[in-house]
């Protein structure tokens, strides 16, 4: 379904002439195609919606420390090329959690499956990860559930 949209979006960017959104849909594409590559490699499926979901935020991650540096180095016009390539990628993936739904939802799970040491991080990480693929940052979770499971 991914896939259908940016292809999709792809053409209608072409007809309306936008370069920017043409380029980065492009630039996504890519990114899938040599997703579904690596892993026909290894010998597994092309890659499904949830690892698109982490590719995409992958990229974004990118852009995002592209345009810092670009703005700690007074390229402006650069980092704004950087942002605007984050907001089309951006629109791609389900909404974030904000950080007290991300910590609520975190405590939940860490209830749920009773997890009490720091040896039950990886549970807690591979759990948060089938439940809310894109829609939570793991590097600010995996923070979170350390002060957890330290806390207890």
């Amino acid at each position: 379904m991914l896939r259908t949209s940016i292809n999709d979006a792809m053409k209608e960017a072409m007809k309306a002439r936008d370069e920017r959104r043409v380029s980065t849909l492009r630039m996504m594409n890519a990114a899938i195609k040599n997703g579904d590559i690596e892993q026909r490699g290894q010998g597994k499926e092309p890659l499904n919606e949830a690892e698109l979901m982490s590719l995409f935020q992958k990229m974004i991650k990118q852009r995002q420390e592209s345009a810092e540096l670009y703005e700690k180095g007074g390229r402006g016009e650069l980092a704004a090329q950087e942002k605007a390539e984050i907001e089309i990628i951006s629109s791609y993936l389900p909404k974030q959690m904000s950080d007290v739904e991300a910590g609520a939802a975190i405590s939940a799970l860490l209830q749920e499956i009773n997890a009490q040491t720091m040896k039950d991080m990886g549970r807690a990480m591979a759990a948060l990860r089938e439940r809310f693929a894109g829609k939570m940052d793991f590097g600010k979770a995996s923070a979170k559930i350390k002060e957890l499971l330290s806390g207890k």
